[in-house]
């Protein structure tokens, strides 16, 4: 099963959610703070490395040394 995220204004919402769900849809209406936790996840996971790094680096960095 897909998804497709649609932001537009309340107007153009209301009508693509009545499509969707005419369709055979499942609507979920996603408040604005929710969509940029989800984009800010989405980015996260895409620049993924893999990577570790030691305690002691993080917190010299976050300390400014």
């Amino acid at each position: 099963m897909g998804a497709i995220i649609i932001k537009a204004d309340n107007q153009s919402n209301k009508i693509l959610a009545e499509l969707a769900k005419k369709l055979g849809g499942n609507v979920m209406n996603l408040k604005d703070e929710q969509f940029e936790d989800f984009m800010l996840g989405s980015l996260m996971d895409s620049v993924k490395t893999g990577e570790t790094v030691s305690r002691d680096s993080v917190m010299k960095k976050l300390k400014g040394k």
